[in-house]
């Protein structure tokens, strides 16, 4: 089963491609590889989930902010190759959460992206490898940024 059929079947609903909000590309390819820019979590109302884990979130919440910073990478991939079947693998993430400096659960906030890529690809081609660190801020306050090297 492709991607797409895979997403169809999950009842994924994919929020619009974000645009720029600075001078950059949500993704560029270059030969086999899509390098995809960090992305927030989007929903498909156009706001954020907002806020520090630790503080104004719990880890629960924060995972559900990584799988839909997940969902707008994937509406991003889409729009850019014209279908997810196309994509062969998840080769790199970096996973950036804004939290507390006593927060230690990173890599937990990150598996809701991790979770829903082997969801729709695969555990093999939907978990590569990986970084999930901490920071003391990102823009607009969001509670999650994701980029990631694809294979295509």
């Amino acid at each position: 089963m492709g991607a797409d059929a895979r997403i169809q079947e999950l009842h994924l609903v994919l929020p619009p491609p974000p645009k720029p909000v600075a001078v950059y590309r949500p993704a560029v390819q270059v030969g086999n590889m899509l390098y995809i820019s960090g992305h927030g979590p989007l929903k498909p109302d156009g706001t954020m989930f907002t806020g520090r884990v630790g503080a104004d979130m719990t880890l629960d919440q924060g995972k559900q902010a990584a799988r839909q910073v997940g969902l707008a990478i994937l509406s991003t991939v889409r729009n850019t190759l014209g279908t997810l079947d196309k994509v062969k693998r998840l080769v790199k993430t970096l996973g950036m959460v804004n939290c507390t400096d006593d927060f230690k659960d990173q890599p937990q906030v990150i598996n809701g992206f991790s979770e829903l890529m082997a969801d729709v690809f695969g555990k093999d081609a939907g978990i590569g490898a990986r970084s999930a660190v901490g920071m003391n801020a990102l823009p607009g306050n969001i509670a999650v940024e994701i980029e990631c090297i694809i294979e295509v």
